[in-house]
């Protein structure tokens, strides 16, 4: 089998090692650069993935993602941080990486090509979930394991890959090939690769929470305040979608036990935190039990 785009040499940048520091740091920010472009190419199939994982979310499945190396540890990112951003409950993103922890911690823990592995991961997946491999070359061995027991599950299967025609690619229900091409040091796919990764996750799960309604406008709603800073945020969030005074949003956010959702409700509409809370219960969402309430 041939060698994934990725890992060819760079014509733009052989002699990279005999270039003074800024001259080289500019010429790797301008192939990440072109990585975020590979990624705006397929904003479409993004879009479809984030359609398929909303009608499965919305029948209680959950999202996996599987991954190796970089690509892996950035699904993992996402995963975690998805859950502070958008108050989601455990496990409705989570993220497997083989050898687990402590591999995900030791880069020296190699498992990438362990397809048993994959498949052993993948026992976690259920009917209404959706498997998501990410793997620059689109071959890795974890995720392939993983994607083909999930498959067989009757999940939904996705690619995201940085590899044009990759070999994956035709195992899966949809892929989304952001060929970024080689790197600016040659096969480290943590660089313009991953860039075009961590955009496209970041845009999916994004997208995802915002089509489940756990935003207002553009602002995260459904945060969970676990510290100071974030304390402050909901208040901010509060003042920014209704121009109230500090202090009456921190009495709607006092008299809502702490839910930014419930809080911001009542504000918009004039109801008491009860009445918002059993709004928010059947509509789902700030802006449909607004609409419900407004009527």
């Amino acid at each position: 089998m041939s060698e994934p785009s990725t890992e060819d040499r760079n014509p733009a940048t052989v002699d990279i090692d005999t270039w003074p520091t800024q001259r080289a740091i500019e010429a790797i920010l301008a192939e990440d650069a072109h990585g975020v472009q590979s990624a705006a190419q397929v904003t479409d199939r993004l879009a479809e993935l984030v359609e398929a994982a909303h009608e499965r979310l919305q029948a209680g499945g959950r999202i996996h993602y599987f991954g190796a190396g970089a690509s892996g540890r950035l699904a993992f990112l996402d995963a975690t941080e998805s859950r502070p951003t958008f108050g989601n409950p455990p496990g409705l993103f989570t993220a497997h990486f083989p050898g687990g922890q402590a591999a995900l911690l030791d880069s020296t823990i190699d498992a990438e090509d362990a397809g048993t592995a994959g498949g052993l991961d993948a026992a976690a997946v259920a009917p209404d979930d959706v498997a998501i491999g990410v793997t620059a070359s689109g071959s890795t061995g974890y995720v392939r394991g993983a994607l083909v027991e999930a498959r067989r599950r009757g999940a939904f299967t996705a690619l995201i890959t940085n590899q044009s025609g990759a070999a994956l690619s035709s195992e899966v229900d949809l892929p989304i090939e952001a060929a970024t091409g080689a790197e600016a040091l040659t096969g480290s796919t943590r660089l313009k690769a991953g860039t075009a990764t961590k955009v496209l996750i970041n845009a999916f799960s994004t997208a995802l929470m915002i089509r489940a309604g756990r935003t207002w406008s553009n602002l995260m709603t459904h945060l969970v305040a676990t510290n100071t800073k974030l304390d402050e945020r909901a208040v901010r969030v509060l003042a920014m979608a209704t121009d109230a005074p500090e202090a009456e949003c921190r009495e709607a956010l006092t008299a809502a036990d702490g839910d930014l959702p419930v809080a911001l409700t009542a504000m918009l509409t004039g109801v008491d935190a009860d009445a918002a809370g059993a709004a928010l219960a059947s509509a789902g969402s700030v802006r449909g039990a607004v609409y419900v309430l407004n009527r």
